[in-house]
């Protein structure tokens, strides 16, 4: 296969143009830099190099002006709107947001030699038309609005005159420039002879360039175009070079160079449906990998062309380790470096700090970066595990500058942690010292990739610092923030290879003018491959039409050039499109696909086919622990330590939750409470009737002295929400709402039991009292210890009862027991299991043979207190409340049973479904 630019390199040559006094122009640099070697691969005699450049590079060369940067065009734009007479002027950050799509329009304008005053007249009409009103006077916000519009001229033309003061342009003002220096750099370069390369869609300023230079000197150019798109009158492959043949009057006298026969050659085109993206780029990883295998293909002539190089990342690490030799042609974005998330989070740290401090998930994110942890952690180690452990255990919600600067106690605590919010330049500044201080500890590290991102955003922030110090109008932290994303946004990190080897990866853009017998082209979607109907833009459509603007249909015919080019000249073509679409990722497949499949002249040449990963289901086994002698062990240590009704319990719901947390004392992860957890509300609960009621304890109760209680609740409550929440702020939000919930509860429990007084005697036993006794089970050779905590004992008219205060909701048929085996089979009857447990120790120690066991629930307090009790059947009102010696040695028969299956070494602990 003879590529594009080795049939122009050997015409030229053929020519015997004298390669030293030519100049050569084409699309992109990358393709100046193929042309390069290809004209000294195929040159037989020594030469001097000729002066190749890229479109942009040409037109600056004419115009004697520089490109700026898209932040210091930015800016002057700013600096130009601060100078219109507008009454009403945005900040700088409100400005930002619509300022770049300006950009974009005066951009166009100027690269399509439009008339500006006409345009904008037009613009502004058009506004007050759509907003025309019924109202003879026009609001002071619509005259504002319209004013806006008929000044933009003004500001259009000031804008300009800014950047040409400093011999600066945006690419559009470049062009017409050079289009108004043309003549006069062609009389200086008479000598020279000029070509062509590659071209299809031009704007206005490239034609009448293109066009002057080959009328006036000895030029030729050249199109990278296949006959069979040129002679289809309806192909948009072919749109803009029949235009140009049908309107430059170059072509009346001059045949189309170029033109080459390639596409109805045989190939083999497949055109594959995957699901989501990164199976496609997983995809491409298999196909490389056969490639690579396949002797009949050569992978320097292979190239995988992104149709979403977001892609990029996820591609780079799905590369057959067999390939060894890979050229990008994208940069890596600045943006999606971890880096560059370090310093956004960080300038997020004081966009949101409170009068209370930094909310501690901003801070845990902040602290958690792999960079903080590498540098922080660098001299002690995990020291910001540490410090996020000390925020968790106190229950800081928010924390201040201060106290961050003792916990982490470094030079980096002073830099990060300020105690005012810094202004642009001081936080560009600590980013600097931030930036000094991880190269240290990355070079002892010798981690070169890290060390690459340092120079880079070392380099950026030098630039916003400068940017910042001429532009006094970036005065506070969102608009840096704005400004910082922005510059991040448009930097890449430049990959290092060798162009003409090894396998090559590149954007649509890219491929321009390259030619490749192997192509893989991925994200083939619309809304991808065609971009589709986005309009970013203040000139309405119909407008650009009338004043020959390109719009979607032009992009979309550009697109459609693009795709078609590669496949001209490819022998082994593989088109991947998302099968999956959705709003994210592209539409359905693209319209590219359907035009080639119509194609009856390239019908025989297409396979079709749907690729899916293959899925190997996993079928979830319950979890099974086989009891080996360190488990037994564990076991026995419980056993002799004691069994809680609780960890009993959890056994009966989930025998491996029981494993995990009673046995190898695994806890929930440690976190900070925003708001009051249910155990700590339970625990405030608990802890503030066992206060109020203490004194009352070997004495009976009175409607008198639990009345004078009352006065004694809040201050209560709200001490042991201070011992139980740590650092927790109950003076807002939901914390508040519990706060008085639990005051409520307690209230509303002193009144239930004051009008309980009225009719019966009541004397407070015990509280908080905790009780262990040991079991002698037939079967296990070592002790079995059983302890609780009970809540509260009491008399009841000569009745002894054993009470449990439970803050969750509780019904009475979760205390009633029927049939005797459910109660260590089903979790239901747990509170049933745990008041006889708490029955049996009472009994144990105190020798009581007769009591009854309740649960009051504060979240059903109208049922009282829920006694446990015993019925014939579950529809039977006959219950029987009271708990004897019959009753603790069924109980026991079957606790035994329970607790004998837990050390039984042949019983495996088996995951019950919960």
């Amino acid at each position: 296969m003879q590529s594009f630019l080795e049939q122009v390199a050997l015409e030229v040559i053929n020519s015997k143009l004298s390669l030293e006094k030519t100049v050569f122009v084409l699309p992109s640099k990358r393709a100046g830099t193929f042309l390069r070697t290809l004209l000294a691969r195929t040159a037989n005699a020594t030469f001097f190099s000729p002066d190749i450049y890229s479109i942009e590079g040409f037109v600056e060369e004419i115009s004697g002006l520089s490109f700026a940067s898209h932040t210091k065009q930015l800016f002057t734009l700013y600096e130009a709107y601060l100078e219109q007479s507008w009454e009403r002027k945005d900040d700088f950050f409100a400005f930002s947001k619509w300022g770049s799509t300006l950009l974009q329009d005066f951009n166009e304008i100027d690269r399509y030699l439009i008339d500006s005053n006409s345009l904008f007249s037009n613009l502004a009409a058009i506004q007050e038309l759509n907003h025309w009103s019924l109202q003879a006077e026009k609001t002071k916000m619509m005259k504002e609005y319209l004013s806006f519009w008929n000044n933009l001229d003004t500001l259009y033309g000031r804008f300009n005159e800014k950047l040409l003061s400093g011999d600066l342009g945006h690419q559009g003002l470049v062009y017409r420039i050079a289009c108004q220096k043309l003549s006069r750099y062609l009389k200086s370069h008479t000598d020279k002879h000029f070509v062509f390369i590659g071209f299809n869609a031009l704007n206005t300023a490239e034609s009448t360039i293109i066009q002057e230079v080959l009328e006036k000197t000895q030029a030729r150019i050249y199109w990278d175009l296949d006959s069979y798109f040129l002679n289809d009158e309806i192909h948009d492959a072919g749109l803009f070079i029949r235009q140009h043949k049908k309107e430059w009057s170059y072509f009346e006298n001059n045949e189309l160079k170029g033109i080459s026969s390639n596409y109805l050659q045989n190939k083999a085109i497949k055109i594959i449906g995957v699901p989501k993206n990164i199976s496609q780029v997983k995809y491409v990883g298999q196909l490389l990998k056969e490639i690579e295998e396949d002797t009949s293909i050569d992978l320097k002539k292979t190239a995988v062309v992104l149709g979403d190089e977001s892609l990029m990342n996820p591609l780079l690490n799905s590369i057959p380790e067999e390939i060894s030799r890979v050229n990008i042609t994208m940069g890596y974005p600045l943006v999606q470096t971890p880096m560059a998330s370090l310093f956004d989070q960080y300038l997020n740290l004081y966009l949101n700090r409170t009068d209370q401090g930094w909310f501690h998930r901003l801070l845990e994110s902040f602290l958690s970066h792999p960079y903080i942890q590498l540098t922080l952690d660098f001299e002690e180690e995990n020291k910001v595990n540490t410090l996020l452990s000390y925020l968790k255990t106190n229950n800081y919600a928010y924390i201040g500058s201060q106290k961050l600067r003792d916990l982490v106690n470094s030079d980096l605590s002073e830099i990060l942690f300020l105690d005012n919010t810094p202004t642009p330049i001081q936080w560009i500044e600590n980013c600097q010292a931030l930036i000094l201080q991880m190269k240290g500890v990355l070079q002892q590290k010798n981690d070169s990739l890290g060390l690459e991102y340092l120079y880079r955003f070392h380099r950026v922030f030098n630039q916003l610092r400068d940017v910042i110090k001429d532009h006094q109008f970036v005065n506070d932290l969102k608009s840096l923030q704005s400004l910082y994303r922005e510059v991040v946004g448009s930097e890449s990190l430049d990959f290092q290879g060798e162009p003409l080897e090894g396998l090559q990866i590149m954007g649509m853009l890219e491929s321009r003018n390259l030619d490749y017998e192997t192509v893989i082209i991925t994200s083939v979607n619309e809304g991808i491959l065609p971009s589709g109907k986005s309009n970013n833009s203040f000139i309405p459509f119909d407008l650009k039409v009338r004043l020959g603007l390109p719009t979607y249909k032009e992009k979309d015919a550009v697109y459609t050039y693009h795709f078609y080019r590669l496949l001209q000249r490819a022998k082994n073509i593989f088109i991947l499109y998302n099968t999956e679409p959705d709003v994210l990722e592209g539409g359905e497949r693209s319209r590219l696909i359907h035009q080639l499949l119509t194609d009856i002249n390239m019908k025989s040449f297409i396979a079709e086919s749907i690729a899916a990963p293959i899925i190997q289901p996993q079928v979830k086994k319950e979890e099974k622990v086989v009891k080996d002698q360190h488990l037994l062990k564990l076991i026995k240590e419980h056993a002799t330590k004691g069994f809680s009704p609780t960890s009993l319990t959890n056994y009966i719901r989930n025998p491996i939750d029981f494993y995990k947390r009673n046995l190898l004392g695994i806890d929930d992860v440690l976190e900070v409470e925003e708001t009051i957890a249910a155990n700590t509300f339970g625990t405030v609960v608990h802890d503030t009737l066992e206060e109020l009621y203490t004194p009352f304890i070997g004495s009976y109760l009175s409607i008198d002295k639990l009345n004078g209680l009352k006065n004694s609740i809040y201050g209560t409550v709200q001490k042991h929400f201070s011992n139980s929440y740590l650092g927790g702020d109950i003076s807002t939000g939901r914390n508040l709402i519990a706060f008085n919930v639990v005051v409520r509860y307690v209230e509303n429990f002193i009144t239930m039991e004051i009008a309980e007084l009225e009719h019966h005697q009541i004397k407070i036993l015990g509280l908080e009292k905790s009780m262990k006794t040991t079991l002698d089970i037939s079967g296990i050779n070592y002790p079995i210890t059983l302890k609780g905590k009970l809540d509260r004992i009491d008399e009841l008219d000569g009745v002894i009862r054993i009470i449990d205060y439970k803050t969750g909701k509780v019904i009475p048929s979760q205390v009633e027991i029927v049939e005797w085996e459910e109660i260590i089979l089903d979790y239901k009857y747990s509170k049933a299991f745990q008041l006889l447990c708490y029955a049996l120790m009472f009994h144990e120690m105190e020798g009581i043979n007769n009591l009854e066991s309740g649960i009051v629930s504060f979240k059903n307090l109208g049922a009282g207190l829920m006694s446990f009790a015993t019925k014939e059947s579950s529809r039977s009102r006959t219950k029987n409340k009271e708990i004897n010696l019959e009753i603790l040695e069924l109980f026991q028969q079957h606790l035994a049973n329970l607790i004998r299956e837990i050390c039984n070494p042949e019983i495996p602990l088996l995951e019950k479904q919960v």
